[in-house]
């Protein structure tokens, strides 16, 4: 059974896996990653993969929370993920932190490395 994860989390690991491989990345193709993301959990877990609520709209799929996060980007490159707010427990300070990176386990990341790898094929026909 695999875990169920917080949508902008698994948004910002595929952000630094795609930068870090000079990868181009915008709001729609973390739509496009989730998306495939999403397939693939419910086939090999039988239950969704994120915490938020997944929308089905005419272009196909969105999780809202994370298409409003990066919708400023618009289709230009997003080099960080979005940040949120936090308050460590016994403190009054609220901390700006991008979000965290999800531990997965093995079978978890086969899944969202199946992903990437789909979505650098599509790209390198894009540019064919």
């Amino acid at each position: 059974m695999g875990n169920v994860y917080s949508a902008q989390s698994i948004a910002s690991y595929f952000i630094y896996e795609l930068n870090e491989s000079n990868e181009f990345v915008n709001c729609m193709s973390i739509q496009h990653l989730l998306a495939t993301v999403e397939t693939r959990w419910q086939q090999t877990f039988g239950h969704t993969a994120f915490k938020e609520i997944v929308h089905e709209i005419e272009e196909g799929y969105t999780v809202k929370e994370v298409f409003d996060a990066y919708a400023e980007h618009d289709e230009n490159h997003i080099e960080l993920p979005a940040t949120e707010y936090y308050l460590k427990y016994g403190t009054f300070q609220l901390v700006k932190r991008t979000y965290a990176v999800p531990n997965f386990t093995h079978v978890e990341e086969k899944i969202v490395q199946g992903a990437l790898a789909q979505y650098r094929y599509v790209q390198l026909t894009k540019a064919s």
